[in-house]
């Protein structure tokens, strides 16, 4: 039987819609779904080709526990039993510091984090290292100093703006916004609009610019302190804006007065002219930034993504319309872990702080291997492949060996489960209920539940069916009443207020809702996942029900819950003996609404416009106490004002050794993360090649296909060479992603071989894998 069924993609942040046509439980064919609102149809070839990341025959499909000879299968029972022993006695014996979790649902499938961080706290640990923590928490942390909370960050508004600056953005191929080649056509060739692109290279992006600034690579800072200097010694900033809406700008302005613009634009190889006609259009025009991992994963990391911050305040764009503004959430994509506090957790050996909630993954291999008693010694690896994903693949393996505990929850046997004492095998986003909280809309939020459209073939259980086991099996879950189980079996509505009257009265409960709700409504359903999903929607935040009133999903009233004899009434009724009957009457307006809006994301698994900001009062969403953009950021003072030409033509002295620039992971349209460990989705394209410009390929004797050797400070890698105009003289490209063991064979090289990870941010960790110095060998 064959049939067309809705769902999204799971391979980067923006999950496009899709539909796709499923034969004998098997994904045969794939177009994008023109219902979702978000995506509108547009797919790119990641999309078309996920049945290779559903289908394939590393799937895992049966518990494995590591044995002297080899992996053997053991039933989940054994599994759970296990893990939840060895991982309690690790907690009991070396405290909760000892263990930590690593993923939290990828591109995908965050319903998995709520699980995850559950049973995570539960065993008293704060240790979460997020993939998030590799890219984005030095952004989240300068948002969180002028916007009051990391997880309040700022997005770009694309839709209002006249000008959009890509920095260090490919967005023509690695996406990052939604149907962003589609965005980025429009402001090329819009005469009303304008596209900026900084980027050292010829990419695909900046062949599509109105103005392309080929800045030297690790320049970034150094641009944009210029830039921001040259505004204001002309004199061209926006006062009244920085009088009236912005706090601390008098103690960050000296540093830019004497600034030598001249001197630093030659240090960055772009011309004067050009930067004073841009700066004077930024200070006249509506414009918005939209930094990527060029940026994030570049020199001078976290001082970059501030000074770009900084740029659209002193421009008067920032939190306006066109501008750089907050978005909207259904749920915050971490939490404000502000490092001042002491109550913030800090890594033992490296003393890195949680920032948006996340520990940084780049550090993790120097936690296992401390000598110190709180060392971390058990990692549980959800939907994630360090040894692939993250930097120093080494210096992971060398920690992996140490740990006393690894246990990866994965769809595939990938290169970290084989190192894992337990292997335990996920549904994939295809097969069980799921969702994502990226929210990269203004002014509208965006939300999906995406329903299975194909079965398990195999013993697969949801990630948060087998995080809820192992809490069980840790006693973390306490019996629940029966009345509550019972409540289950009925209609939702009746549920809802046994479940709230339940939690008014187990005020702890609410650290465990997740599996809560997993164990009761989750067992009904067949899905933990889908009662979580339910319980978002049901505990809205008062600021998400009048975003949600706005996007038209509208409270009723209380006279109308009055005026039904049915069901509502019978069941707040029904739960008097639980608790008090007003609260729950109080609470039934908000219900009705909420249950509606949850029947709606089932009736649409396309997704809905789940609610919708006040464009023209965004600074409601700031979280500062005087409701001002903080622009002083001490610990950035001396870092700031030390970015000097002088100083940076010193730090960019190639090393004789090393004279080459290695971008360990290009983004292009053949790379696909972890997810697709099946190279043949590529059809025998090339996708991972070391990609150089022809001046130099020609210099070291090097021709197209050709092998070579790649050598860094922490290691080497052969693969063959690409010859190519896009890429600029004294660089290196190198995607991420490949080096996979599918069927047995490696395609391709992993290029976390060359990375070191200590080579990264001072204030996140970020790896700084855009500006890796390296050398190059012909073969």
């Amino acid at each position: 039987m064959t049939e067309w069924k809705k769902t999204s993609c799971v391979l980067c942040a923006q999950n496009c819609g899709l539909e796709v046509q499923v034969e004998n439980n098997r994904i045969v064919r794939v177009k994008g779904d023109k219902a979702n609102p978000r995506s509108q149809g547009y797919v790119c070839n990641k999309g078309t080709n996920i049945a290779y990341h559903q289908h394939h025959s590393d799937r895992l499909t049966v518990p494995l526990k590591r044995t002297p000879d080899g992996f053997k299968e053991i039933s989940w029972d054994q599994a759970i039993s296990e893990i939840s022993e060895k991982l309690k006695g690790i907690v009991d014996t070396h405290g909760p510091r000892s263990f930590a979790f690593m993923g939290g649902g990828g591109q995908g499938c965050q319903t998995d984090a709520a699980f995850g961080v559950t049973l995570l706290k539960g065993l008293g640990s704060r240790y979460h290292y997020s993939p998030l923590a590799q890219e984005l928490t030095g952004y989240f942390w300068v948002c969180g100093r002028m916007f009051g909370r990391q997880n309040r960050f700022a997005m770009s508004d694309e839709h209002n703006a006249e000008m959009l600056l890509a920095v260090g953005w490919n967005g023509m191929q690695s996406h990052q916004m939604p149907r962003a080649p589609l965005v980025i056509r429009e402001f090329s060739k819009n005469p009303d609009k304008q596209l900026v692109v900084f980027d050292p290279r010829k990419s695909e992006t900046a062949e599509l610019a109105n103005v392309h600034l080929a800045v030297r690579p690790g320049t970034d800072a150094l641009l944009f302190k210029a830039m921001i200097a040259h505004i204001l010694q002309e004199g061209w900033e926006a006062r009244n804006f920085l009088n009236e809406q912005v706090n601390g700008f008098e103690a960050v302005e000296h540093i830019y007065k004497d600034f030598n613009v001249k001197e630093a634009l030659a240090v960055c190889e772009i011309d004067f002219n050009t930067i004073h006609d841009l700066c004077r259009d930024l200070t006249t025009k509506k414009w918005c930034a939209h930094p990527d991992l060029g940026i994030w994963m570049g020199r001078h990391s976290t001082a970059t993504a501030y000074l770009i911050m900084l740029l659209s305040v002193v421009c008067g764009v920032a939190g306006q319309p066109g501008g750089n503004v907050i978005p909207g959430t259904v749920v915050p994509l971490g939490s404000h872990t502000d490092e001042r506090d002491e109550k913030t957790w800090r890594t033992v050996e490296t003393d890195f702080p949680a920032l948006m909630g996340y520990h940084p993954p780049n550090v993790m291999p120097e936690e296992i291997l401390s000598n110190k008693p709180d060392r971390l010694r058990a990692v549980l690896c959800g939907g994630s492949n360090p040894l692939r994903s993250y930097a120093d693949t080494s210096a992971y393996e060398e920690a992996f060996e140490k740990l006393d505990l690894l246990v990866t929850v994965e769809l595939a046997m990938t290169e970290t489960a084989r190192m894992s004492d337990y292997v335990l095998p996920a549904c994939s986003g295809f097969e069980s209920y799921d969702t994502t909280f990226f929210s990269w809309n203004f002014p509208e939020i965006f939300f999906h539940i995406r329903p299975p459209v194909v079965k398990p073939e195999g013993q697969q259980k949801e990630c948060g069916e087998i995080y809820t086991a192992i809490a069980k099996g840790a006693g973390l879950v306490p019996e629940l009443p029966s009345w509550l189980h019972n409540a289950a079996k009925k209609n939702r509505f009746g549920f809802t207020m046994a479940f709230l009257s339940y939690m008014m009265k187990n005020k702890k409960a609410a650290r465990i809702a997740p599996m809560i709700l997993a164990e009761t409504l989750g067992k009904e359903w067949g899905s933990g996942n889908l009662a979580a999903l339910w319980g978002v929607t049901m505990m809205m935040t008062p600021a998400n029900r009048a975003n949600a009133e706005r996007a038209g999903h509208k409270i009723p009233s209380a006279l109308s819950i009055l005026l039904r004899p049915d069901k509502i009434l019978r069941a707040i009724f029904g739960a008097v003996r639980y608790m008090s009957i007003a609260p729950l009457f109080a609470l039934s307006t908000k219900v009705t609404q909420s249950d509606r809006i949850f029947q709606k994301l089932l009736d649409h698994p396309e997704g809905i416009w789940y609610g919708k900001l006040n464009p023209a009062d965004n600074k409601k969403e700031l979280r500062t106490e005087d409701k001002k953009l903080h622009v002083h950021l001490p610990e950035l003072d001396e870092w700031i004002d030390g970015i000097q030409p002088a100083s940076e033509t010193a730090a960019l002295e190639p090393d004789p050794n090393f004279p080459f620039i290695l971008n360990a992971g290009r983004h292009h349209n053949k790379v696909a993360n972890t997810l697709m460990r099946d190279p043949a989705w590529l059809k025998n394209k090339r996708g991972c090649t070391a990609a150089m410009h022809p001046d130099d390929a020609a210099a070291l004797s090097v021709s197209d296909g050709s092998m070579v050797r790649v050598i860094t400070e922490s290691g080497s890698e052969e693969l063959e060479a690409e010859i190519t105009e896009m890429v600029r003289k004294g660089q290196v490209l190198i995607p991420h992603g490949f080096g996979l063991n599918h069927d047995g064979k490696t395609y391709g090289i992993n290029v976390n071989r060359l990375t070191k990870n200590t080579h990264r941010d001072p204030i996140a960790a970020t790896p700084l894998h855009r500006y890796v110095p390296c050398r190059i060998e012909v073969l």
